[in-house]
């Protein structure tokens, strides 16, 4: 007689849903346990900004995403930034992840409401596997403030530094906040819980926050938030360890005065600022630029979930046509031949004055540019790296080579991709 003693018991699929309010402490168990974060960061998230694996009417994988608002060259883009990805030890390798990511995927393409998906990653293998790319780098600086040294004599001072009132401060950093990000890519929309829970948080335990705002004519122009707390003591000296949290400038006078203001924080031992653009000034601007001790790691990673509400989300710097055949294992609704065309917008400006084109992509039966994958194609968006590029590292096939110089021109971005924020 058969035994079915020693059998592996049949598993069966799990459920993929949004946790119900009831569950959200499951939720924020699994998210905890697994991000090692802690509970207060979970408590904003929304059961209908869930979708989870639960394994026998358990929750096994938690799984959320902010609804975003990111610049793509400039042009304002809903965004899907995915957060608080875990799996309970117990139920890791069981693909539950893979079809969470699949249903959430589908959902987005269903309500054509957010053509990306964003996020930042502990460790980008993890994502590349379902389509995700490396869309931007962020650097860190560690320096001593006498290591901020101009190659050429300061000019004379044209505006003023201050510390605004507390009832004005949030207007005004808002306002140069808008204006630094005008034509960038990847910087979000800041509401008030962005700003409270990131730039302007509370200063830590010991710790001061400053936000220092520079302007000429009274027309704020710039600002640095940092915080200041105690440090390493130095030959029985106590020093200040200054923590840089955001930076943001419209003129080069306004940045180079706010460097300026930080190189003269004599009582500091060590200046951080572990977010920095990959595109910032400063190594251009000072003697030793080895002092800064940068060091570079990836920064978002985006996903093209809807090919023509990305394509056709973003700003372009001319007119022109491109033609390229995608493919995608994850969204089948991608894969194909596709033509953008670029159009001028006569109604949009930006602010040097120069005419905005968009773009409108379809599905198309002409003979593809090239063929590319994916995260390719939200790379080239993104302005991470060029068509020619990624040609020659082997991201893309080319079919015609005379065509990667019309790509490198539409894709063109004026700025490298970047996210100030943590989401």
């Amino acid at each position: 007689m058969h035994s079915r003693e020693n059998e592996t018991p049949r598993r069966e699929p799990p459920v993929i849903r949004p946790a119900d309010a009831e569950e959200m402490d499951a939720f924020k168990h699994v998210a905890v346990r697994s991000l090692m974060v802690v509970p207060e960061a979970v408590e904003a998230i929304r059961p209908e900004w869930t979708l989870c694996a639960f394994e026998n009417g358990r929750l096994s994988t938690s799984y959320a995403w902010w609804p975003l608002k990111m610049r793509f060259n400039g042009e304002m883009l809903p965004a899907a930034g995915v957060t608080f990805v875990g799996t309970s030890p117990v139920c890791r390798r069981k693909g539950y992840l893979r079809a969470v990511i699949s249903r959430h995927f589908e959902r987005m393409h269903e309500k054509r409401e957010q053509p990306v998906a964003a996020l930042h990653a502990s460790r980008a293998s993890i994502y590349q596997r379902y389509g995700y790319a490396v869309v931007s780098w962020q650097n860190s600086y560690c320096f001593e403030p006498r290591h901020i040294v101009f190659g050429e004599k300061p000019a004379a001072p044209r505006g003023r530094l201050y510390e605004p009132g507390e009832g004005a401060a949030m207007e005004i950093l808002k306002d140069i906040y808008r204006q630094f990000c005008t034509d960038r890519t990847g910087y979000i929309h800041r509401g008030k819980a962005t700003w409270e829970m990131g730039a302007m948080a509370p200063a830590p335990k010991n710790g001061s926050l400053f936000a220092i705002v520079y302007e000429e004519d009274d027309t704020p122009l710039g600002y640095v938030i940092y915080t200041a707390r105690p440090g390493k003591s130095i030959e029985k000296r106590l020093t200040h360890q200054i923590e840089i949290r955001d930076f943001a400038w419209l003129t080069p006078h306004a940045c180079r005065s706010l460097w300026e203001h930080m190189a003269g924080m004599d009582l500091a031992g060590e200046i951080r600022w572990m977010r920095v653009p990959p595109d910032d000034p400063l190594p251009h601007l000072i003697r030793e630029p080895a002092d800064l001790n940068i060091r570079t790691r990836d920064g978002v990673l985006a996903r093209i979930v809807d090919v023509a509400g990305a394509l056709g989300g973003r700003r372009y710097p001319a007119e022109g046509r491109l033609c390229f055949e995608l493919y995608d294992e994850l969204c089948p609704w991608n894969r194909g031949c596709w033509e953008m065309e670029t159009f001028t917008d006569p109604d949009a400006e930006n602010p040097a004055g120069t005419l905005i084109c968009r773009g409108e992509a379809r599905p198309a039966n002409g003979s593809p540019d090239v063929t590319l994958p994916a995260d390719t194609l939200a790379m080239l968006l993104f302005g991470q790296i060029d068509a020619t590029r990624a040609a020659d590292i082997g991201r893309l096939t080319v079919h015609k080579p005379d065509r990667l110089a019309v790509w490198d021109r539409l894709l063109r971005t004026r700025h490298k991709p970047f996210c100030a924020d943590f989401f």
